[in-house]
């Protein structure tokens, strides 16, 4: 077989439990903020806050997706397309951790956990998802949108 199984059930059971987690802190920011205004659109506020929880839930669900597609080539035995899957997931889920970016502080309970639980994990993909987490979770407020463009640019084109 092209991927080993037992390590993607593993991830995938981490990032299911992660997917569950955001969905319940999903549901309990909805009902704390309701609907937010096209207003107040700031870092930290309610809009982006709700935003940022949206980006992760819907990140983790899609590496839960993604996942279960390799497994499901891997045990077909279609090692191709089950290499090319595996590559997808090892990509790590968009729009995590910078969905928490938009975050207010502190973060809910179950965001951390979530956050902490796919840190866990960090090595299974490419990229160093645990340090962006370590980062995101260090951060003593939301940090986008930021308030001054320019400057926000300027430091992204510096990397």
């Amino acid at each position: 077989m092209a991927a080993d199984v037992s390590e993607l059930v593993a991830v995938i059971r981490v990032l299911d439990r992660a997917a569950k987690l955001l969905g319940e802190e999903s549901e309990h920011l909805s009902g704390l903020y309701g609907t937010p205004s096209a207003h107040g659109l700031e870092a930290g506020g309610p809009a982006q806050t709700l935003l940022g929880i949206a980006e992760l839930h819907s990140a983790m669900k899609k590496s839960v997706e993604d996942l279960a597609t390799a497994i499901g080539y891997a045990t077909a035995g279609m090692d191709g397309v089950a290499r090319r899957a595996v590559k997808s997931a090892r990509m790590g889920p968009i729009g995590m951790p910078s969905g928490a970016d938009r975050m207010a502080r502190p973060l809910g309970d179950r965001t951390v956990q979530a956050l902490e639980t796919v840190r866990d994990i960090g090595g299974f993909f490419e990229r160093d998802i645990a340090t962006e987490i370590d980062i995101c979770l260090a951060a003593p407020q939301a940090t986008y949108p930021p308030k001054d463009w320019s400057t926000y640019r300027g430091r992204q084109h510096a990397r």
